[in-house]
């Protein structure tokens, strides 16, 4: 259960800093009071033809367009500031974490199947030493 925890906050953090880091734009085109088109990949459409003619005379059409910045402080880094103390902590913590992870087959080897070695010689008789 805490490892299915641990995944699922770690995997909505990345989507948090994804998201957080991406800008849009939201395009508007109005003719008169009322929307006609949306757009957020290109250029919203005009009216058409016909409103186009009417729109030029009254001026009456408009667009709108709302930039949504995303952060842009993430700073990445530059392979100069990665020095020697650096690529040793970062191949000692590689080497470390992922022992952490290997998994060990470990095998149960049953003996009920074995029975107790043959002794050839009676050693309490030759040494003549008994349990009284």
């Amino acid at each position: 259960m805490k490892q299915i925890f641990s995944k699922i906050a770690s995997f909505l953090l990345a989507l948090l800093v994804l998201f957080s880091t991406f800008s849009f734009t939201v395009e508007k085109h109005y003719c008169g009071d009322s929307l006609m088109d949306v757009s957020f990949i290109g250029n919203a459409n005009d009216c058409g033809l016909e409103m186009q003619e009417i729109a030029a005379k009254t001026n009456c059409c408009k667009n709108e367009i709302h930039q949504i910045k995303g952060q842009d402080q993430l700073r990445q880094t530059q392979v100069d500031d990665f020095d020697f103390s650096k690529q040793q902590f970062l191949a000692a913590f590689y080497i470390s974490f992922n022992d952490l992870f290997l998994e060990q087959d470990s095998k149960e080897i049953n003996y009920n199947n074995i029975s107790p070695p043959e002794i050839l010689l009676d050693y309490q008789v030759i040494y003549q030493s008994f349990l009284i």
